[in-house]
């Protein structure tokens, strides 16, 4: 993780500090960058999140899947049936 320090000057055990709350905030996250901007007996913290992979969710005959690579035989041949409205 990258992290950047403006505006004056912190020790390491402070900036390590920062680190592992960004990593406690965001378990499920992965933080790229954290940027420490300090204000006086203020800090402001800006986190870079790295994307996320996106699942599709469709409701297909009822249920609500991502994809139908775990249904069963009968369920993908009534998937297979089914009137498509486009």
């Amino acid at each position: 993780m990258k992290v950047t320090v403006t505006g004056g000057v912190i020790s390491r055990e402070e900036q390590e500090a920062y680190v592992a709350r960004a990593l406690k905030k965001y378990p499920h996250n992965s933080v790229e960058a954290l940027d420490i901007h300090v204000d006086g007996d203020y800090v402001d913290l800006a986190y870079t999140l790295s994307p996320q992979p996106f699942s599709r969710i469709r409701r297909i005959t009822g249920y609500l899947v991502g994809d139908m690579s775990r249904w069963n035989d009968a369920k993908t041949a009534e998937e297979a049936l089914r009137v498509k409205h486009i």
